[in-house]
Parts: structure tokens; C-alpha cells; sequence
């Protein structure tokens, strides 16, 4: 097609886009410019629309986000003679569009900086672009606000990793920058004279200070810049680009490579008084909420570049804290919230164990860490009080949007957090003398059901926040605050943090002089807060198990008791109003006293624990298979998942391995009937995994039957959950040789009907589950039973097996995958497993270089780069056992890469780097080569296609070409 007629049809398409009425042919529009902007022809049909006077701007915005993305990502695909008209081209545009457009004028600014982070400074001539746009704004002053853009986003697009440049050519680019950061920051002093363009000049300094070059604080403290952009911050309209400069001032004096504080103090001794000025200006009625937090950012950002200084206590430290303080007080929370992280890093400095100051001996180094630790008492105390009441709950609670409900609940994570820190500093116990104050002062005014809740409700939150501070032996408060539990209203949300703060405060009820004589009036609470509503039945639950966990030994001598609680919420007449999932916390709770009794009482309530969870289910098995089959999953699952939990916590192996031998024909009944059914099978699956675990060998007769039951379903219904059972089975009974035939025919028998279902890549896509859990069972088979899996003829096929997934894309799976490959490299490892390397060696040297090169095309772009840790460490591994031979391999599929997408110097570094590790070099030496190796063949889709065309990951039996 002719560039023309391409212009026309691109402004067709973009009208349909925008104009017409008919969704599909909007959206069929929108495919077809999205494809048009990955072809070459895009390059001119942009650039001539962008310079037709008629274009409109619909047409304009869409052509310069063409020409910006084409030289960010596809700027190869052009000649080396085409830089210079491209750069001239995209210079006319820049003083064409000076005066906006602004979005059009902001694409071709980045346009302009992405070319020059792809052609070296000699290349692009005048010195480099720097030079170039000095030359530029001499010559043409009037276009000099477009200049000053482009000035703003050459920094930025130095750490701009959409821009398809290889990792040396960027770093490059960033030496050429700082090194004209002189000659940029000239440039901008001479544009201060324009009093119009000064907002501008300072957003573009800002940019040039986060790349954060080694000016000394010295120079910079009376730098015309600087004055200018600390005296703007005392304007009675506050600049906003002052405002990010004066940040960006702060975050380099702190930074590691501009010297650090010690380096940049002369710069520090100019901004901070300034900064410090504005303080005032916080309680200013006057000044909007976007200039208060403007002043606020500054001081937030003081705090946590200085806060190493701050933690000194110095008197001038102090007035820091005092203004942090302050901004802590403001009523909205986004900007009260700015100065969290500060509080949180003192609190790290002041109670850090390695004290990093040098004092002399252990004595004066513990004088200095408590003097510190007084100065910042009483602020920390002040912070408490100033936070607590915002957790409050709002008047309109009961009318909040699904957001803001979930705003509210992080704000109060926050807050939580915040205390945690105070209480680091203050101690647990002083921080719940400020919150018992505020708790007495709330209930005061919260005698009954219609009476102001809220305060009473936000101080228990804040005491709760803090349990794990506070001394489980504490006397004075704790006991009061359990009473005071009992006299507040039943109000729902209330009694929800009533019981929370039960469940926080266990340990105390176990270990506090008074806490057990405490226990029947707290169960009292809960009981009622099961009966009250679903939030406050979910806290309650909750509760009750920490409880049992916690006084599990006090509480061995009310097991009657304990198990009216659980019928009275599980099987009562609906009254308890928590989930199922809720249930399994009293299960649990049962469960961890049950493990506390002498064997025989432990026998006799686990099967009393047992039958109230059979009685339904061998109902439903009563009435006869066509009930069972139909039954919706959830009608059982809810009763399978109870056993789960009994079997899981019940720590006596013989009694539980005894209830699984009396309730295996009711299991075999849903294996039998549902095994077609997922959720029922993963159910049933997680109750016999945590049996097998508990009980161990105690199992006896039953894990034979288990076993045999699962095996057979597995080859007809193929539920990934049969092969995660197995892999628990194999963790307990794999070295048991009386095991040995059993498991080596079950082992044998699931991974070759496995190795038949996943034949090709579509196939481990289609069941990533089943991938998943066969290569976790096959390295828990390495890692147990190496004597019954690597000499199996299963072995070779389920290798192959592996190299057809590694590339699957789901996580999981690829991640097993790759592990189990790693074990095999790694046999030299275990002891175990050495008398078997001549096996493994084998199997593993003939598909070697496979192997290899599919690890190889994993790194470059078959896998996520998520995924490029697991990946280099199987490669790694597989270099560590076959040494000279493995980086032969190495060496032949990174020469199958072009050079077009790979350089000779980029394929050798890699292949050092490689041979460094395997030859014991610290593993983290080959991740940064991995990561540059990685991000050149990823660096567009043209280059990710010509790579993997070249290595071609899903051919098992490629023969490199000569």
C-alpha cells in the first residue's frame, strides 16, 4: 500500500475510533491501528501526518505516540543512515509543536530522548544531545519552551526500560548525562531570566537531580537554582515544581552517591532552615490542603533522609520531630500519614540491638542507647495519643462503598502499625496505660446499645494492635480491661473487636497471676459473639482457638465444657453465625487440648470429636450411592475439612492413625463415588495428607488400602490432589524398605500414566495441576526414595517429560518443573543419592545440550523474567555437575542466538560468568550477566521472535546449524 493511501487510512481508522457509533467497528479500528503501529511503514506515515498542517488532533496525539514507541522499542529496524534525518525530523516537529499541543509536544520530547539513549554521544555529533540542544536554544530562543521539555525528559529516560537499548549502551547513556549535568545546569540558570518559564526551569532541575550525580553540597548550596527554588517556597502561591525540587535536594544530600549526609552538610545547612521556616505555615487557615501537603512532603521527607541525624537527639534534631509531630496532628490522614515511615525508622535506630555508633565499651553504649531512648519518650507517647483516634469508625459506616470500606481498613493497619512502634520504644506496657486512658474515657459514655460506640470500639482496636508487646504477666491494666469487656453494648462491630482483642491477649489469660480467673467471663463474651452476627461469630471463632492453643494445658480439665461450647456453636439450632470456614477454628481449638491428654481420655474425645463430624456424612452414604453422586460438593466438603483439622492438630499419631482405620470405608465411599469431583477429591485429598503426616508408620494396614484407592482412580480421573497425596506418603514411608515394592509400583505407575496425559506443551498448559504436583512428587522421590525412582525405567521418560514443560507458562508448574531438574543436577548433593550419578549421567549427558538450550531460550524470553532466578539456578546447577562439558553445551546454544540480537562481547560475558559460578563464584556474580542477557534478547518483540526462532525451545531434537 502507498504511504498515502496509508495516511488515509489511518485517519479512517482513528475517525471510526473515536466517531463511530458501532462498538465493533471501534474495536476492529483499534486492532487495526495497534497493528499498524508494529510495522515498518508506521515509521513515515507517522512522521508525514505529524508534518501535514491538516492533520487534526485525534490524528497528531496517535501519531506521536506511534513515533515514540517506534524509536523506544524499534528503532533497529531502521538503517544507521536514517538517525540523522530521523533526528532533524523529530527537531522540526519539536519547534513545531512548541507551543502545544502539549501531549503531542511531550511525545516527541520522549521521542527525541529515547534516540538519544540508542546512538552514543560521538554518533549523534555536537558533543551529544546536550551540546546539541544548547546549540539549539541559542540559535532559536523562541522555541525554547519545547527545548526546555525535552531537557525535562532526557534524565527520566535514562531509567526508562521501555526504551529497547542493551544494558551497556543505558549505562552509557547515564555516564553521558552526568557527565554534561554542568552544561544542563547552565543551561537552565540561563533560563531563569525568563520569569514564565521559571516553573519549567525548576521541573527540569528537579529531573536532573534524580540522577543523583556527585555535585558537592558545597557548589550546590549557593547555586543559583537552589536560592531560586528555596525562595519560592516562601511565595504566597507555593510552586509546585519548588516544592519537587527542594525533595529531590533532600533525597540526594542522603543518598550514597552524592557522598551521603557528612559529604552534602554545607547544602543540608541551607535547606533545612528554610524548610523549617514553613512550619507555621501547617496550622495556616489560609493556605489550601495541596499546599499543606506540599509543606508536609518536606518535612516527611526530612525525616526520612535525616532520620540517622535525628536519631542523635540533638536539640535541632528534636525541633525536626516536633514539626513531624505536628504534621502527624492534621486531620487528613494521606497527609498525617506521610510522617509514618519516618516513626517507624527511629524506632528501628533507637532499638536496634547492634548499636553502630561507637561509645566505647558495652556499658556506655547501653547509657547512650537509653539516654536516646528518653529523649524520644515523651514525643512517642504524644504520637500514640495522636494517632489512636484515628481509627475510629465513621459516622455514615453502615453506608460505605466497598473502596472506601477498604480505605478505612488500611488506614487502621496503619495506625496499627505506627503503635507497634511506640510500643517498640515506649514499651508494651507503658503504650497500654496511654490506650487504657482513652478506653475508660470512651466507655464512660457507652452505657447501652444506642450510645456512642465508636470511641470505646477504636481504643480496643488500638490495645488489641499491640498485644505482643505488652507483658503476658502485666497486673495493673489487663485485668481492668477484661472487666470492663462484659459492661459494653452487644453493638456488632464493638463486640467483633471484644472478641479480637480476647483472642490478641491468650497468652496473657494463661500466664497473668489473675488471667485464668478471668476464662468464664471471656468465653461468655465469645458465646455471644457467635450468636450476634457473621463478623463478630468469625472474631469469636478465632479467638476461642487462640485460647485453647495458648491455655491448652489449664484447659485439659474442661474438655466437657469445651465441647458444649462446640455443639452448642457448630450443631446448635443456627445459632452460631460464623461460615464453615469459621467452624474449623473451634475443630482446631478442640483439637490442640485434645493433644494435651494422657493417651486413653485422648482416644476417648478424639472419637467423641470424630462422631459429630461422621453422623451426616454416613447419612448421606446411607441413602444410597445416586445421593452421594449428586450431592453438591459443599454439602460434604464442609464435614471432609473437619476431619482435616482433627487429624491435623491432634498430635497423639496411634489414636488418630486408629479414627482413620474406623472411617476409611466412609472415605472409600466418596473416593469410590466421587472421584470425578475436584473439590470433593482436594477435600478428601488434604484430611488423608494430614492423617498420613500425624499418624506416620501408626498407619499401618490403612495406607496400603489409601494407596491402592488413589492409584487406581488417578488413571481414570487424573485429579492432580492423588499425586499430591502421594508426594506426603513418599515424605514419610520412602526409606522404609518393608514400603519399598508398594511404592516403587505406585510411583511407577502415576508418572507413566502422567508422562501419556503430557505429551506436549498445549497439554501441560491445558493441566498445569497435574504438572505441578507429578514434579513435585518426583523431587520429593529424589529427595526420599532416589534407590526406587532413578534406576526405574520411569526415570528417562519423565525427564523427557520435564524438557517438553519447562516453558509452560503457569508458575507453579514451570517452577516444579525446574526444581526437579535442579535435584537431578544437584544428586552429587545428598548422600543418597551419589551411588546413583552413573544412572542420572546417563540419562542426562544424551539430552544435555537440549536441555541446555531450552534453559538458555527460558532466560532469553520463553519464560516470564519473573521467572529468571529458578531458571539460572537450573542451569547453574546443571554447569556445576558436568563442568567443562555443560558450558560446551552453554556455548552451543548461545551461538545459535544471532549476532543482530546478540553481541560477541554480550555471549562471552554471560559464558564467564556462567563458568565463574559453576566454579564456586558466589551465585549472585551470574545473575546480573543473566539479567543483561536476558533484557537484550527481550529487548523488542522483533528481537524476542529472532531469538526464539534461533533456539527454538519446543524442539526437543534440534540439530545446530554449522
Amino acid at each position: 500500500m502507498q504511504s498515502m493511501e496509508l495516511q488515509n487510512t489511518v485517519k479512517e481508522a482513528l475517525n471510526a475510533l473515536y466517531h463511530y457509533p458501532d462498538d465493533a467497528v471501534r474495536m476492529q479500528a483499534d486492532r487495526w491501528l495497534q497493528d499498524f503501529q508494529r510495522t515498518i511503514d508506521a515509521w513515515q506515515v507517522a512522521d508525514n501526518l505529524l508534518h501535514d498542517a491538516t492533520s487534526n488532533p485525534e490524528t497528531l496525539i496517535f501519531c506521536s505516540q506511534t513515533l515514540r514507541s517506534k524509536v523506544q522499542r524499534d528503532f533497529e529496524e531502521l538503517p544507521s543512515e536514517a538517525f540523522r534525518q530521523l533526528r532533524d525530523s523529530l527537531n522540526n516537529l519539536l519547534k513545531k509543536f512548541h507551543k502545544g499541543p502539549a501531549i503531542v509536544r511531550t511525545q516527541i520530547s520522549i521521542a527525541v530522548a529515547a534516540l538519544a539513549v540508542h546512538v552514543p554521544a560521538e554518533d549523534w555529533g555536537d558533543g551529544g544531545i546536550v551540546n546539541w540542544l544548547r546549540d539549539g536554544m541559542n540559535a532559536h530562543p523562541e522555541y525554547i519552551p519545547g527545548f526546555l521539555e525535552l531537557l525535562t525528559v532526557l534524565p527520566e529516560e535514562a531509567f526508562n526500560y521501555k526504551i529497547a537499548a542493551r544494558p551497556e549502551r543505558r549505562r552509557q547513556f547515564e555516564k553521558e548525562l552526568t557527565s554534561q549535568m554542568e552544561i544542563a545546569l547552565n543551561i537552565l540558570t540561563a533560563c531563569l531570566s525568563i520569569s514564565e518559564l521559571k516553573e519549567q526551569v525548576l521541573e527540569a532541575f528537579a529531573s536532573w537531580l534524580r540522577l543523583k550525580h556527585g555535585i558537592p553540597g558545597s557548589v550546590l548550596a549557593t547555586h543559583p537554582l537552589v536560592l531560586t527554588a528555596l525562595s519560592s517556597l516562601n511565595c504566597d502561591i507555593l510552586s509546585e515544581a519548588s516544592v519537587n525540587v527542594v525533595s529531590e535536594l533532600i533525597h540526594y544530600t542522603a543518598s550514597g552517591s552524592s557522598g551521603g549526609v557528612s559529604v552534602q552538610m554545607p547544602l543540608i545547612q541551607v535547606i533545612v532552615p528554610q524548610v523549617m521556616s514553613l512550619q507555621a505555615q501547617l496550622r495556616d487557615s489560609s493556605k489550601d490542603d495541596e499546599d499543606v501537603k506540599a509543606i508536609a512532603r518536606l518535612f516527611a521527607d526530612m525525616g526520612d533522609s535525616y532520620v540517622e541525624l535525628i536519631a542523635t537527639g540533638s536539640n535541632e534534631a528534636m525541633m525536626i520531630v516536633n514539626a513531624l509531630l505536628e504534621v502527624a496532628s492534621l486531620p487528613e490522614f494521606d497527609i498525617a500519614s506521610m510522617t509514618f515511615n519516618f516513626w517507624h525508622n527511629l524506632q528501628v535506630i533507637l532499638t536496634k540491638r547492634n548499636f553502630d555508633i561507637s561509645f566505647g565499651d558495652e556499658a556506655s553504649i547501653e547509657t547512650e542507647r537509653n539516654r536516646r531512648l528518653q529523649v524520644f519518650r515523651q514525643s512517642y507517647e504524644s504520637l500514640v495519643s495522636l494517632v489512636s483516634s484515628r481509627v475510629q469508625y465513621p459516622d455514615d459506616y453502615q453506608n460505605l462503598s466497598y473502596e472506601d470500606l477498604k480505605e478505612f481498613k488500611q488506614t487502621r493497619y496503619a495506625v496499627a502499625d505506627v503503635l507497634t512502634d511506640a510500643a517498640s520504644v515506649l514499651g508494651g506496657d507503658t503504650t497500654l496505660q496511654i490506650l487504657y486512658m482513652k478506653l475508660v474515657e470512651a466507655v464512660s459514655s457507652c452505657r447501652n446499645e444506642q450510645s456512642e460506640w465508636r470511641p470505646a470500639e477504636a481504643a480496643l482496636f488500638c490495645i488489641r494492635a499491640i498485644s505482643n508487646y505488652v507483658s503476658v504477666v502485666e497486673a495493673n491494666v489487663m485485668p481492668q480491661v477484661m472487666d470492663l469487656l462484659s459492661k459494653l453494648p452487644h453493638q456488632p462491630q464493638l463486640l467483633q473487636t471484644v472478641c479480637l482483642i480476647v483472642g490478641a491477649y491468650s497468652k496473657w489469660l494463661d500466664a497473668a497471676p489473675s488471667g485464668f480467673s478471668k476464662l468464664p467471663l471471656v468465653i461468655d463474651i465469645l458465646m455471644r459473639g457467635m450468636r450476634t452476627s457473621e463478623d463478630s461469630a468469625a472474631a469469636a471463632a478465632l479467638a476461642f482457638r487462640h485460647i485453647c492453643d495458648d491455655c491448652r494445658k489449664k484447659l485439659c480439665a474442661y474438655c466437657k465444657q469445651l465441647f458444649h461450647i462446640y455443639y452448642t456453636a457448630v450443631n446448635g439450632e443456627g445459632s452460631f453465625k460464623g461460615s464453615a470456614e469459621d467452624s474449623l477454628h473451634l475443630v482446631e481449638a478442640l483439637s490442640m487440648v485434645i493433644t494435651e491428654l494422657p493417651p486413653e481420655p485422648a482416644k476417648d474425645a478424639l472419637e467423641e470429636l470424630c462422631s459429630s463430624v461422621v453422623t451426616p456424612l454416613q447419612e448421606v452414604i446411607n441413602q444410597g450411592p445416586e445421593v452421594l453422586e449428586k450431592k453438591h460438593a459443599r454439602e460434604l466438603t464442609v464435614y471432609i475439612d473437619r476431619f482435616a483439622y482433627i487429624f491435623r492438630y491432634v498430635n497423639h499419631p496411634g489414636a488418630v492413625a486408629d479414627a482413620v482405620h474406623r472411617l476409611w470405608p466412609i472415605f472409600k465411599a466418596i473416593f469410590d463415588l466421587r472421584a470425578w469431583d475436584m473439590r470433593t477429591m482436594e477435600s478428601l485429598c488434604r484430611a488423608c495428607k494430614y492423617a498420613v503426616r500425624t499418624s506416620g508408620r501408626f498407619m499401618g494396614i490403612t495406607i496400603g488400602a489409601m494407596l491402592e484407592e488413589i492409584q487406581g482412580l488417578y488413571q481414570q480421573h487424573h485429579q492432580p490432589c492423588f499425586l499430591y497425596l502421594s508426594s506426603e506418603v513418599i515424605k514419610i514411608f520412602g526409606s522404609d524398605p518393608s514400603c519399598a515394592s508398594y511404592l516403587k509400583n505406585m510411583i511407577e505407575a502415576l508418572f507413566k500414566h502422567t508422562t501419556c496425559l503430557l505429551t506436549t506443551i498445549k497439554e501441560f498448559t491445558r493441566r498445569p495441576d497435574i504438572g505441578d504436583d507429578c514434579f513435585l512428587l518426583a523431587s520429593r522421590c529424589i529427595r526420599y526414595c532416589p534407590q526406587l525412582f532413578i534406576p526405574s525405567s520411569i526415570f528417562p521418560a519423565l525427564v523427557d517429560c520435564a524438557m517438553i514443560g519447562i516453558t509452560v507458562q503457569h508458575r507453579e508448574a514451570s517452577n516444579s518443573i525446574l526444581t526437579f531438574l535442579s535435584d537431578i543436577f544437584d544428586l552429587a548433593k545428598s548422600s543418597k543419592g551419589e551411588q546413583f550419578l552413573s544412572i542420572r549421567d546417563s540419562v542426562i549427558i544424551p539430552r544435555g545440550a537440549t536441555i541446555t538450550r531450552i534453559l538458555v531460550a527460558s532466560l532469553t524470553g520463553a519464560l516470564p523474567s519473573s521467572r529468571l532466578e529458578t531458571v539460572a539456578y537450573a542451569l547453574l546447577a546443571l554447569t556445576r555437575a558436568y563442568g567443562m562439558q555443560a558450558l560446551e553445551w552453554a556455548k552451543e546454544s548461545v551461538s545459535l542466538i544471532p549476532l543482530a540480537a546478540v553481541k560477541e562481547v554480550e555471549r562471552i560475558r554471560f559464558l564467564q560468568a556462567l563458568s565463574d559460578a559453576a566454579s564456586g563464584a558466589d551465585v549472585n556474580v551470574l545473575m546480573i550477566p543473566v539479567e543483561e542477557l536476558s533484557d537484550v534478547c527481550r529487548r523488542n518483540r522483533t528481537v524476542q521472535e529472532i531469538v526464539q526462532g534461533a533456539l527454538k525451545p519446543l524442539e526437543l531434537n534440534l540439530v545446530p546449524v554449522p
